[in-house]
């Protein structure tokens, strides 16, 4: 496996498969890897020739600063793993090398993608990750690109973001892996102490229950009932939301098919972040 630090150390990596006209694929982290993350990287060895995995934690898609400190940093284990799994290149730029002097975003106006949910809650975040990917995919001249699904307004978000700059780049969303338990994996749950990590599961039992209410009951009676189910559990809920899959418009009294119901909330200080479709 390849390791680049630099853009000049990434650029002279992808001559050969560039040349040589490879499908290329890209896995976009923020390191901390987990299995979550090895899932993307065996999907993208199935059908590209050449796998990259970006390491970046970037600053501009933090709107607490705490947070960006606090962001775990496992080069070691993220270099063993993607080692294991097989693939071709991890990229580690520093932000630097990312946003040089010369880099300039064209911006883009998401609109309601943008005001919503995630949006709503952390103003600016989604056009710091549409500026950190653009910059990714026009550096490592990806064909596809694959997300997971736990983070599924950050998906959406880069769906629109490719068509709007008609990009040549597919992008593979992939589903959200869970530890036996049900819990979403993700690198914050470094932060989670055991207690914490078995009062997380909150949120994986509620979408479950959830996904059985829609037999019964109207959008808006099924996010009340979900509401109510966190209120008494020990994590602090930032919202829940009930969305059409495809323009996130909030779902209250019609459901549509494959409505996704979106949960944030706090274990201590740790922001989790889960979501499911619950009506097929």
């Amino acid at each position: 496996m390849i390791k680049a630090y630099s853009l000049a150390e990434l650029f002279t990596a992808l001559k050969e498969p560039l040349s040589e006209n490879l499908s290329i694929g890209l896995v976009p982290t923020m390191g901390a890897l987990h299995e979550g993350h090895a899932s993307l990287v065996t999907t993208a060895k199935k059908s590209c020739n050449f796998v990259i995995t970006s390491v970046f934690i970037n600053p501009t898609q933090f709107t607490n600063q705490d947070d960006l400190i606090n962001y775990p940093k496992t080069e070691n284990h993220d270099i063993a793993l993607l080692n294991s799994l097989g693939c071709d290149l991890v990229f580690f730029p520093n932000a630097s090398e990312i946003y040089t002097k010369d880099y300039h975003f064209p911006g883009i106006e998401l609109g309601f993608l943008d005001q919503t949910m995630e949006g709503n809650s952390r103003p600016g975040h989604f056009q710091g990750v549409c500026q950190v990917v653009y910059r990714l995919f026009e550096l490592t001249k990806p064909n596809k690109a694959f997300f997971g699904l736990k983070d599924f307004q950050q998906v959406s978000v880069i769906q629109f973001m490719v068509k709007h700059f008609n990009l040549p780049i597919e992008i593979i969303p992939c589903e959200t892996c869970r530890n036996e338990s049900g819990l979403a994996l993700s690198s914050r749950n470094l932060r989670l102490t055991e207690e914490q990590k078995i009062e997380a599961l909150i949120l994986f039992n509620t979408l479950i229950e959830a996904r059985k209410n829609t037999r019964e009951m109207k959008p808006s009676e099924v996010k009340r009932k979900a509401e109510e189910s966190i209120s008494q559990s020990k994590l602090k809920l930032e919202y829940i939301e009930i969305v059409n899959p495809t323009t996130l418009e909030n779902l209250k009294e019609t459901w549509c098919e494959h409505a996704r119901m979106c949960i944030v909330a706090y274990a201590g200080e740790v922001r989790l972040i889960d979501n499911m479709e619950i009506r097929e």
